[in-house]
């Protein structure tokens, strides 16, 4: 395993960190303040081309692999989360979505707005009844002539309030559990559909989740995604993807409240000394850069795996466990180390420890993860 940068894969990363540091940081508080969609930061992500990195040429991308995906993840994720959750529902989960299970003609009609930013894309899978257990959920779909009328609620969907296009899971037949689920493309003017109340989160502030609503939706039968009844395929495979691009994404907080940390060690001096020279703040800043090295590895292995073209679902969720966990930990000491200050709405540290939670819990808690590591462990025994 050799995660080694290539030449590009290095001018990527220090080209979206310098994105970072002059746009992104500077709007970060008051995106979260205004509790406000990051626009100008959409844009000019649209305007580098960061939409379309893992979608070949010839579809309006730059051919990228998955592992770029997470190296522009951890960066944006170290500046603003919010910004970072809008880029991978919409990037990843669903602008690559539909073109890793999307025809030809779904190819061409979506991906040239999804990736210049001219339309926001979104996923929706959870419903008010089905978090953690995604297949129990119940939007119906039922084909009538040449169109599936859709019926159901989603709930907690990023992008939600504002998405011109939506990757939509529902229950073609109801009968065969996860063998009945079916993959749509929506359109937000689509007959019958409507966004819900938009809600108001302890974190990720600026990236708008809501609900959407499902009432005699006409969605033409061109807009299966995928083939009937076999979106469980779709949806597990996008699932593990999601996981790991959203594995790297606290590992990228984690290392921004790790910088501010050292830096406010560096310089608060108490009893006469920078604080950094204390030994109980060294063991901290100590623990925090390790783990979250470890936790980058990791990630890393995961994205690595995936462009294999493997399966992937063990190592991401490996990958979302062990991340989640060193993220929440990470931020957690960095409050910490800045002490009253790190509570104060004024210090960039409280916004990232209310954000940080946010991820602990998104794709997958940390408890589903542990179930499918166990599961797939299980699988593994039994086939010996």
């Amino acid at each position: 395993m050799d995660f080694e940068l290539t030449e590009e894969q290095k001018m990527l990363k220090e080209t979206v960190a310098k994105f970072v540091e002059r746009d992104i940081i500077p709007l970060a508080a008051e995106i979260d303040e205004e509790e406000r969609f990051p626009e100008e930061n959409f844009k000019a992500m649209a305007e580098m081309g960061l939409f379309g990195m893992p979608i070949p040429e010839e579809h309006g991308g730059s051919g990228t692999d998955f592992f770029s995906c997470v190296l522009v993840m951890e960066e944006i994720m170290r500046g603003c989360v919010s910004t970072g959750n809008t880029y991978g529902a919409h990037a990843i989960l669903c602008t690559e979505n539909i073109y890793r299970n999307g025809n030809e003609a779904q190819r061409r009609r979506y991906l040239p707005d999804l990736i210049q930013g001219k339309k926001v894309g979104a996923l929706a899978i959870t419903e008010p009844e089905a978090g953690s257990d995604a297949l129990s959920l119940r939007t119906r779909a039922e084909k009538k002539g040449d169109r599936y009328i859709l019926n159901g609620t989603k709930m907690f969907i990023t992008n939600g309030p504002l998405a011109d296009v939506i990757v939509v899971y529902a229950k073609t037949d109801p009968e065969a559990g996860q063998n009945g689920i079916s993959a749509f493309i929506v359109e937000k003017g689509f007959p019958g559909f409507s966004t819900g109340k938009t809600l108001k989160k302890m974190g990720v502030r600026g990236s708008p989740t809501g609900e959407l609503i499902f009432e005699d939706c006409e969605v033409p039968a061109e807009n299966l995604l995928g083939e009937e009844n076999k979106g469980i395929k779709v949806l597990m495979s996008g699932l593990d993807r999601e996981r790991i691009i959203y594995s790297i994404a606290p590992i990228g907080v984690a290392q921004g409240a790790f910088d501010l940390a050292f830096k406010y060690a560096s310089e608060r001096v108490q009893f006469g000394a920078p604080i950094v020279s204390f030994q109980m703040i060294q063991d901290m800043l100590a623990d925090m850069a390790t783990r979250i090295q470890a936790g980058r590895v990791l990630a890393y292995w995961a994205a690595s795996m995936a462009d294999s073209g493997k399966r992937v679902r063990l190592e991401a969720s490996y990958a979302k466990l062990f991340c989640a966990e060193v993220g929440v930990e990470a931020v957690g000491k960095a409050v910490q180390i800045f002490g009253g200050y790190g509570f104060i709405r004024e210090f960039p540290i409280e916004r990232m420890y209310r954000d940080v939670k946010g991820i602990e819990f998104g794709a997958g808690t940390n408890q589903i993860q542990k179930l499918i590591i166990m599961g797939e462990l299980m699988k593994k025994l039994q086939s010996r």
